[in-house]
């Protein structure tokens, strides 16, 4: 059995993460719980850098393979802000609610609300090999917060083509669109190959 260690301390990320990956024989899904790991600051400029950054360091830390991401939200009116300062729009500590607040804010009056979700999934090996894979999902932001799932920019994001916004399906539903079910799927097929052929 292969152990993939998941590079991310954020709850909502790993529940998607373990239901986007489960089925993938021969692989061991482990988290921070299983293995703890030290914080990684996302110092970097893109989503890449930034999940290079946290596979990498935690791979280094820990000896085992890794698989971080980065992922945010661009807005296109605000010239795709958040960005990687979503998590910390509005400052520290990390506040969704608050974050929401000010997006909302930054947005009023403002006809064009298009958006997409970002992510870029970043693969580290214990012998240096490194895979990336990414995902986007395209929407809008709506006039208000509606919804209790998900987390961060959710209850705001409405796909294109639907009525509800993320926070509003299930995670089933959300995850057979999402930016992350997309980056991930594609590094699934990475993972089954490197199974196969015995390099994980």
């Amino acid at each position: 059995m292969t152990r993939l260690l998941l590079g991310t301390k954020n709850e909502g990320k790993i529940e998607e993460a373990v239901e986007l990956l489960a089925g993938v024989e021969g692989l061991e899904l482990l988290t921070f719980s299983d293995r703890p790991f030290s914080d990684v600051d996302e110092t970097g400029e893109t989503f890449l850098d930034n999940a290079l950054l946290k596979a990498r360091t935690i791979c280094l830390e820990t000896g085992l393979p890794v698989l971080a991401e980065d992922a945010g939200l661009e807005v296109e009116g605000l010239g795709g802000a958040p960005g990687v300062l979503s998590a910390r729009f509005s400052g520290e500590p990390v506040d969704y609610a608050r974050n929401n607040a000010l997006l909302l804010e930054k947005l009023r009056g403002r006809s064009d609300r298009r958006a997409r979700f970002v992510t870029v999934a970043a693969l580290r090996l214990p012998d240096g090999q490194t895979f990336v894979c990414s995902g986007a999902l395209r929407g809008r932001i709506g006039e208000a917060p509606a919804g209790d799932g998900g987390f961060g920019y959710d209850p705001l994001f409405l796909p294109e083509g639907s009525a509800k916004t993320l926070a509003e399906m299930s995670l089933a539903e959300k995850n057979r669109i999402s930016h992350r079910k997309r980056a991930l799927s594609r590094m699934r097929a990475v993972l089954l190959d490197l199974i196969r052929s015995g390099e994980l």
